[in-house]
């Protein structure tokens, strides 16, 4: 009888350390990390794995209705580079983000009929069980809407459901033969118009998390400067929008808050200025100007160059504003970050992503982020 207890004690310890080490051992909340490999070769070995629960690599294109790899040599590199992360973070999640800005163009015929989305979707599945990885990212930009010269139809709205539908069943199915989870999420506008579009509380039911993009808010192309990615909204106008704003639409339109990612930008707009006023907040625009990097804004321009840093106590959101120049820039630093963090926690979201890491090579925005989610001291 000592043997055999001795014998499950060290069963039982030696299977609490197997899953210690491979399993997450927190429920903090996510960190998820676009890692675009579009540019080519990835610089996967700057990757802080540990400080990240899921990477979303960007982007697969979409060709003959199929999910497809446009630079297949760089993807089948970089796909088993992010794999090997897991050997510094085994918890580690890899996903295919399918579309993104400009590979969204063929969604809807992608989806136009019932058995094109049950391809579409099985293609992408196909795809995760060949590189092994952990499951799918969606980023369609947009159902039913202008994109980047997008195809779009009226129909999409409900083929959009259908996708994630499909795309659930193909995993579970793939779960089956692997005994292995997979993961489905996506990437969502942060606009009123996009939840118009979509049926968010059926597409909840399929997904596992809903990364809203809430940055973009205000471009450099605008006729008038603002924030683009702020916490809350601090101008009169009631058209702009806000984290809180589109957090807030998203949870009224039926997805739960446990499901919700707030979306964190590691890069900066910029405007050129017709005046001085205001500091350049919520003034008139003459044209877009380089905003850049949060690395190269941290090192090379925040209260620098003729560049002085401002803060907005309401929107929680900071600036740049160069006076000689007359340049403009709305980006996320440190403090808006950790504003953003204690905001998931107090409204118990699922947690963080950002767009994205190769923005911010030092880890500036990184680091916060994992600190204020318990990731790091």
């Amino acid at each position: 009888m000592r043997f055999n207890a001795t014998y499950l004690f060290c069963f039982v310890a030696g299977l609490a350390l197997i899953f210690s080490t491979c399993t997450p051992s927190r429920n903090n909340p996510v960190i998820i990390a676009y890692v675009g490999g579009y540019r080519g070769i990835a610089e996967t070995e700057t990757i802080e794995a540990k400080n990240l629960s899921h990477i979303n690599y960007a982007f697969v294109d979409i060709k003959d209705n199929r999910a497809w790899l446009h630079n297949e040599a760089t993807d089948t590199i970089n796909l088993r580079k992010l794999n090997d992360l897991k050997q510094q973070n085994p918890a580690l999640k890899i996903l295919i983000s399918v579309g993104g800005w400009s590979w969204s163009k063929h969604f809807s015929d992608a989806t136009l009929t019932d058995t094109a989305t049950r391809n579409f979707a099985q293609s992408a599945v196909n795809m995760v069980s060949k590189f092994n990885i952990d499951g799918v990212d969606i980023d369609w930009e947009y159902p039913g809407m202008q994109g980047d010269s997008n195809v779009y139809r009226p129909e999409d709205k409900e083929h959009y459901t259908l996708l994630f539908k499909y795309l659930r069943q193909g995993l579970d199915s793939l779960q089956s033969i692997t005994q292995k989870q997979y993961l489905l999420t996506t990437a969502v506008g942060g606009s009123k118009e996009y939840i118009n579009h979509t049926e968010m509380d059926k597409v909840q039911q399929y997904t596992d998390y809903i990364n809203i993009m809430s940055y973009d808010y205000a471009d450099g192309t605008d006729s008038l400067s603002g924030h683009h990615t702020n916490l809350f909204n601090s101008s009169a106008d009631t058209s702009q929008y806000s984290a809180d704003k589109s957090i807030r639409a998203f949870m009224a339109a039926g997805v739960p808050a446990a499901k919700i990612v707030i979306g964190i930008a590691f890069y900066g707009k910029g405007w050129q200025m017709q005046t001085t006023a205001n500091n350049g907040l919520y003034q008139r625009a003459q044209q877009p100007a380089r905003g850049g990097g949060f690395t190269y804004l941290k090192d090379s321009l925040i209260n620098k160059n003729g560049y002085t840093r401002y803060w907005d106590t309401v929107a929680n959101a900071p600036y740049l504003f160069n006076a000689a120049q007359r340049i403009f820039i709305s980006y996320d630093d440190e403090a808006s970050v950790e504003k953003k963090c204690n905001y998931v926690l107090q409204h118990q979201l699922a947690g963080a992503m950002f767009w994205e890491y190769g923005e911010d090579k030092k880890a500036y925005l990184l680091q916060t982020i994992a600190r204020s989610f318990g990731y790091t001291k």
